[in-house]
């Protein structure tokens, strides 16, 4: 099977010219690039730390003047070329590198053409464009990966370590997926809880690839080394709540067996209902309590859809509308 061939368009506007080498080795893994070009006004002295790197890399430096001050001139001879591209029929995909939300449109076009589009760009970059792309990697983490490989730390790194409160309020010390604004990872594990489920339920087992794959269409930003990890079996296995299995080169993931037994849990609840005495207790209320001393408590796990459901299977227990409509538990008499 032939590599995708892939358009690569840069917009220098947005993006520094320290990120090059990282942008060209992570496009390996997709294909082959046919196209190489970055946009922006090379007569402006801004431009100037780029035009090594195009030498270097064989990139076509195309000049677009900014006529107007405050307007990125850059947008529109990108755009036009990537439609240019697309009606050749000479490429399977491209990748748009810019921290731009201006691209969101062009990047949901060329995948309503069939196109793989590869985002990348700085960790400022929106969702709107991040969501548009088929998968969209943030170069800082490119950066962080290679640095760390030689030994040093990078001056960007540093940044957000000084800057940790003043960003969205956070504090020093605190999880870098949220400074960063990654998907956060008990969203994640939820999810993979979700796919493993739905394929038990068919009596399917769970790939390793395909939950990566599900993953990315889900989430085109979702990338382990994010959370730290080289690779996605890493990041798994380092969860308490999935085990790896391998037979025959193939790996296969499950939930582990962390349940609690349902007698203990219906013990905790009917103590729980009868410590509120003759008023009972709220549905929800009684979840928060149960979620707050079993953190891995997951209803679906003992074949309820519903917390009410579950509740309702206790025989002690009966469950009666408030003058409110709420949904309260009480002790059966």
């Amino acid at each position: 099977m032939e590599d995708k061939r892939f358009a690569v368009l840069i917009d220098s506007d947005n993006i520094s010219s320290k990120y090059i080498t990282c942008i060209l080795d992570e496009m390996t893994k997709y294909g082959v690039i046919t196209y190489k070009r970055i946009y922006g006004d090379w007569t402006s002295t801004q431009t100037s730390k780029w035009k090594n790197e195009l030498l270097e890399n064989s990139i076509t430096p195309i000049q677009q003047f900014s006529n107007t001050v405050g307007k990125n001139a850059t947008d529109s001879a990108l755009i036009i070329d990537a439609m240019d591209i697309l009606y050749t029929g000479n490429v399977e995909g491209f990748c748009i590198v810019s921290s731009d939300s201006d691209f969101t449109r062009l990047a949901s076009r060329l995948r309503e053409s069939g196109m793989e589009v590869i985002g990348m760009g700085e960790e400022k970059t929106p969702r709107s464009f991040r969501a548009a792309c088929t998968v969209f990697t943030n170069l800082e983490i490119l950066v962080d990966q290679d640095d760390e490989e030689t030994g040093e730390e990078t001056a960007y790194t540093n940044s957000v370590n000084q800057a940790a409160p003043q960003v969205g309020g956070q504090q020093p010390g605190e999880d870098p997926q949220t400074l960063r604004g990654i998907i956060d990872q008990r969203v994640i594990e939820n999810d993979i809880t979700a796919i493993i489920n739905e394929n038990r339920d068919k009596d399917k087992d769970t790939g390793l690839g395909e939950i990566g794959s599900r993953l990315v269409k889900k989430y085109s930003d979702f990338d382990v080394r994010n959370y730290g990890y080289s690779s996605l079996s890493k990041f798994l296995e380092e969860i308490d709540n999935f085990e790896l299995r391998k037979a025959n080169n193939a790996i296969t993931v499950r939930i582990k067996d962390n349940k609690i037994p349902k007698e203990q849990l219906a013990d905790y609840v009917i103590h729980l209902v009868k410590a509120n005495g003759k008023a009972g207790i709220k549905v929800e209320t009684l979840g928060h309590k149960i979620h707050d001393r079993y953190d891995h408590f997951k209803v679906k796990d003992y074949g309820y859809s519903t917390f009410l459901k579950f509740v309702q299977s206790i025989p002690q227990l009966e469950v009666r509308e408030n003058r409110y409509k709420n949904k309260v538990v009480h002790i059966r008499g």
